[in-house]
């Protein structure tokens, strides 16, 4: 792979071409400093080597994107838990951030092993609130407003005390206009009093667990109830399990109904898909729908998720998951069903060697189409004593999609950053620069992040949106449906509230319109059922759109 890489790099040197995607690791020049800590022990405790997440906000509302990093720290009461399981870094404008973790008032440990962060607005004050996920407790953290946050965590009722919660995100199920929220939990019986002992007890050999030795724990729906309290309606909603070992978690309507549905991406056991009944409760469809296995009817390793159009039927899902499988395309082909396109989409044809974690669609190129982030890296520390072809510290991918349900493995030729060896667990999409190309943040399992500045030059048009819900829908317009015409070619997306993995990307939504020079037509079908249409927008710009009351 190494080889390969190096060989179409001198190629194109060679012949003059520039590669179309190129990402430049900006973390030290932007002054980040953070390091995850997983306070790595001898016991080799399962949720040292699951990693944590990362998210991308506005905190203070000044136009630009921030970014909100997850330590695990160790222990509870050990010398490593006093640590700060979170780290929050302003973007100051001038391609620098700064550390305001204690000015924000997110500093401290929390009593909690951090985990993942989801980001939303759950009352409707304009002002993005931040969760923060872990082992044994979650955290709610409500913006003030003026640059810091409280922890309302008891008052608000989504403690989740006792879960070892993954991902999370936010989500409207019942349309009342108010976010609820879901957590998705890994496994039941996981104890720091009481570690299990896994493979070889010679030393240098025992490994982590696999999720086999433990039980399960499902995912849980928590209702808004106004006035910044939250009840745990997940029985009432159907969706209590002692089955699910949740990691990646997409919030999204996936059968085109107009109610937020939600997939779980779980490990080693059935993905989850839970469609919404519109009536308060919902369906488990993970095996009838498709998407429970794979095309051999096996149970992966689900990690990370994520959801996209890639033409305007029905969004298709894809999984991460353990090497020695395939990473899964799941296409969409309506009537709540999906088929497994991976080998047709040239995605994988023979079991992979690595290892996906976070996972996001975005249009990279600006070019109206699709590609697809994979962040890599494996569980096991010392996997090369048991699988010598199979690394710890992996590259990340990009796959673009070039057309008729159809990709290439673009990763050698998009620059330096995706022949680094990395841990990666978190990844977030967000224009940092706000120049009209995405960029990305990656976390790592015990090491520092990876900020990726954008600056691939045959780059085509673009628009950014940032909906705003009035009246009978949420202020984050989570839920919203957004279908645009430009140059005869038609893209469709949704505000989404969780994708990836323990991750939280910008809910700004933003499409690639390659040479077109106007948006013939918008249409946005906002979270309360309105529609609204739009003629003739200006493009290269981000707009912010109000529902009309």
């Amino acid at each position: 792979m190494k080889l390969r890489a190096a060989l179409l790099c001198c190629a194109l040197m060679a012949s003059g071409a520039s590669p179309r995607f190129d990402f430049e690791d900006i973390t030290a020049k932007a002054g980040i400093r953070f390091i995850a800590e997983n306070g790595a022990t001898p016991e080799k405790m399962m949720i040292e080597t699951m990693g944590s997440g990362v998210g991308v906000l506005d905190y203070d509302r000044d136009g630009r994107l921030d970014i909100v990093f997850v330590s695990g720290g160790g222990r509870p009461g050990s010398a490593a838990a006093g640590h700060n399981r979170l780290a929050l870094y302003r973007n100051e404008g001038n391609g620098s951030f700064t550390d305001r973790t204690e000015a924000a008032g997110l500093a401290g440990s929390f009593e909690t092993y951090g985990m993942g962060v989801a980001i939303g607005d759950y009352d409707n004050d304009g002002m993005p609130d931040l969760l923060l996920t872990g082992f044994p407790r979650s955290v709610l953290f409500h913006n003030n407003g003026n640059g810091t946050f409280t922890d309302v965590t008891r008052s608000a009722g989504v403690e989740n005390r006792g879960n070892w919660a993954t991902s999370a995100g936010w989500i409207d199920y019942d349309r009342d206009g108010l976010l609820d929220l879901v957590i998705a939990n890994y496994v039941s019986d996981f104890s720091w009093s009481e570690p299990r002992s896994c493979g070889d007890p010679a030393p240098g050999r025992r490994t982590y667990c696999h999720p086999d030795v433990y039980r399960g724990a499902g995912v849980r729906l928590f209702h808004n109830d106004a006035h910044g309290r939250f009840h745990d309606v997940t029985a009432e909603a159907g969706l209590e399990s002692t089955q699910g070992k949740c990691l990646g978690l997409v919030l999204a309507d996936l059968d085109g109904d107009g109610w937020p549905d939600i997939f779980v991406a779980n490990d080693s056991v059935q993905n989850f898909l839970y469609l919404n009944e519109r009536n308060g409760k919902f369906r488990e469809a993970g095996l009838s729908s498709g998407v429970g296995f794979s095309e051999d009817g096996q149970a992966e390793a689900g990690m990370g998720a994520d959801a996209a159009y890639l033409d305007v039927a029905a969004p298709a899902l894809y999984v991460t998951h353990l090497d020695n499988e395939l990473n899964r395309l799941y296409r969409n082909v309506g009537e709540r069903h999906f088929r497994d396109a991976t080998v047709e989409a040239r995605l994988g044809a023979e079991r992979s060697l690595s290892s996906g974690f976070g996972v996001r669609f975005a249009d990279f190129d600006n070019s109206g189409r699709q590609q697809i982030l994979v962040a890599n890296g494996h569980i096991l520390d010392n996997i090369a004593l048991f699988h010598p072809r199979v690394a710890y510290r992996e590259n990340l991918q990009l796959f673009s999609d070039i057309g008729e349900w159809k990709f290439r493995d673009a990763s050698a030729d998009a620059g330096l950053i995706f022949r680094k060896e990395l841990v990666s667990r978190g990844l977030a999409v967000g224009d940092f620069d706000d120049d009209g190309l995405l960029d990305f943040v990656v976390s790592q399992n015990f090491g520092p992040p990876l900020l990726a500045r954008n600056r691939s030059v045959h780059s085509g048009n673009w628009i950014t949106l940032k909906l705003e819900g009035a009246g009978h829908s949420n202020r984050d317009a989570i839920g919203a449906e957004i279908t645009i015409a430009a140059a005869g070619q038609r893209q469709k997306a949704q505000v989404m509230g969780a994708s990836s993995y323990c991750s939280a990307s910008d809910m700004r939504v933003h499409f690639g319109l390659g040479s077109a020079r106007l948006i013939d037509q918008l249409i946005i079908r906002w979270p309360s059922g309105k529609v609204e249409t739009f003629r003739g927008l200006p493009v290269n710009r981000s707009s912010r759109i109000v529902e009309r009351p």
